[in-house]
């Protein structure tokens, strides 16, 4: 079969390389022999078929202008769900698949109410390594790592089918108080990690392909790959978290220059 992958406002939505999620998708596919699509959906085009759904992040400013075109995708989005589709939301990503997000000046952006979550952003922003340890419900094994830069405190709400995508042991993660990093509910994930997300934790994109498949009607065994360049970057990144950590560096700051709507990730 061919995975067929929607890419979600890539022009507006593509901050810290989350592009390189895409790249990470497509390669792992062909290293197996896999076939994949990329379908680059702008504003007001229409949601191509697609396996496998991807939201990058974006400053302020760009989701107030992607929030209205992504609305507009609600529903096809929502039947692709229904249909077996695999959605993926990195930092604004992950807020827009929640119920809202509300930025400092009041400015409040609905989301597309695929995860009970809602965002408001808080008085300083989340920056830094994020080390997590995957919810053993997913089988991923190996901790998650990844950069945070996001000032969104995001709640995750009462839903009981909906998990934290891992729990923190460096980092600040969706709000800086419950020790979580990301959710997801059934096929639909969200997360904070930039890195890009997936080439730094191919376990991951791997769960992301194998659900593809099996919602396919495949197997979603998937022949192991040759992983030891991942494994010692995904290494190096749980040292620097460590060192930051110890010298109290790579956490939440503020910085009263900055821009509200030059700031990412809400």
């Amino acid at each position: 079969m061919t995975i067929e992958i929607a890419w979600i406002f890539p022009r507006l939505l593509n901050t810290y390389g989350d592009g390189g999620n895409i790249l990470a998708l497509v390669y792992r596919c062909r290293m197996r022999g896999i076939t994949t699509a990329v379908h680059r959906v702008d504003p007001g085009a229409a949601l191509p078929r697609a396996n496998l759904i991807f939201i990058g992040g974006g400053q302020d400013r760009s989701q107030v202008v992607a929030a209205e075109a992504l609305g507009r995708l609600r529903t096809p989005i929502r039947e692709a769900i229904v249909d077996g589709s695999v959605v993926l939301g990195v930092c604004a990503g992950y807020q827009f698949l929640g119920d809202y997000s509300t930025f400092r000046d009041g400015t409040k952006v609905p989301g597309l109410g695929f995860l009970g979550v809602a965002t408001v952003a808080g008085p300083e922003r989340f920056v830094g390594n994020v080390v997590a340890e995957p919810n053993p419900d997913l089988g991923l094994g190996a901790s998650l790592v990844g950069f945070e830069n996001h000032s969104g405190r995001t709640d995750l709400g009462s839903d009981v089918d909906l998990r934290p995508l891992g729990t923190l042991v460096q980092g600040r993660g969706n709000n800086g108080q419950d020790g979580s990093e990301g959710a997801y509910k059934g096929n639909v994930f969200g997360t904070y990690l930039h890195g890009p997300v997936l080439p730094n934790n191919p376990a991951l994109c791997d769960l992301l392909i194998a659900r593809v498949l099996r919602s396919r009607g495949e197997s979603g065994v998937l022949a192991p790959l040759d992983d030891r360049v991942e494994s010692a970057a995904a290494a190096a990144y749980r040292g620097r978290s460590g060192r930051a950590h110890q010298s109290g560096a790579g956490v939440g700051r503020t910085d009263p220059r900055e821009d509200l709507e030059s700031r990412p990730g809400g």
